[in-house]
């Protein structure tokens, strides 16, 4: 028993008949349908910007908190960190 045909032959894209993009196009004109805008850049920015932010304080709070928890390893880490930088300026 043959399997279905899975992969979209070249004509088929050609004659505009693939199905992935078929799909795609009745979502993109149900989402023109519903008069969906798009936000301001500047808007879209700000946010980026402020889940950034975000992110990064809560990266620094971990920092801050493995470093409290063991300072010797930090220490260590920190100065193999600088002797690799230190050959690999040297170069």
């Amino acid at each position: 028993m043959a399997e279905p045909r899975t992969s979209v032959l070249p004509e088929d894209i050609i004659n505009g008949a693939a199905p992935e993009s078929l799909r795609l196009e009745r979502e993109a004109d149900a989402i023109l349908a519903k008069g969906v805008q798009p936000r301001p850049i500047h808007e879209a920015v700000r946010e980026d910007a402020a889940e950034a932010r975000a992110w990064a304080e809560r990266r620094v709070k971990r920092a801050r908190d493995a470093i409290r928890d063991e300072p010797t390893r930090a220490t260590l880490y920190a100065l193999g960190i600088g002797v690799i930088i230190g050959l690999l300026a040297a170069r």
